[in-house]
Order: structure tokens, then C-alpha cells, then sequence
């Protein structure tokens, strides 16, 4: 595979999508783990944009990898959701 391969593959929706999950995931571990008012809002601006990547992918090729995206942004909405919930 030469680079020109890696940088379309990068570029499906798909990828993208699953790609915002890991960044979402690594963000709200980050909170979970030093629950600083500056994580948390990292991962809530995370989360907005992994839900636009996800909805964004929708509709694309690689229909396993939408439903994977969506299956792990919802259990990274539960883990936020209890951190929130632990705010109050």
C-alpha cells in the first residue's frame, strides 16, 4: 500500500467516525481519571464532534464500521453521563 492508499482510507467517513470515537474514549478516560473542569469540557467538545462524525459516516461504504462508530459512542455517552452525574 503506498501513501496515496492510506490518506483515502483516512478520508472514508467511516474511519473518520471510529477514529473520533478513539479520541472521545481517550478524552473521557482523561476526565474520568482527573475530573478538572478543563477535561470534562474537552470531552463534551469531543463528544459534539464525534456525534457529527458519526452522522456524518451514515449512509457511507462501510456500513459495520457506522454501527461499530455508533455502538461505541453510546457506551462513551454512558461514561460521560456518569461523570456528569457525579459533578452535581
Amino acid at each position: 500500500m503506498n501513501s496515496h492508499d492510506s490518506s483515502l482510507q483516512s478520508n472514508n467517513p467511516a474511519n473518520s467516525a471510529l477514529d473520533s470515537v478513539e479520541k472521545l474514549h481517550r478524552a473521557v478516560s482523561s476526565a474520568l481519571s482527573h475530573p478538572t473542569e478543563q477535561l470534562i469540557q474537552q470531552a463534551d467538545n469531543s463528544l459534539v464532534h464525534t456525534e457529527q462524525a458519526v452522522l456524518q459516516a451514515k449512509g457511507h461504504a462501510n456500513k459495520n464500521a457506522v454501527e461499530l462508530a455508533e455502538e461505541l459512542l453510546g457506551e462513551e455517552k454512558e461514561r460521560l453521563s456518569k461523570l456528569h452525574s457525579d459533578e452535581r
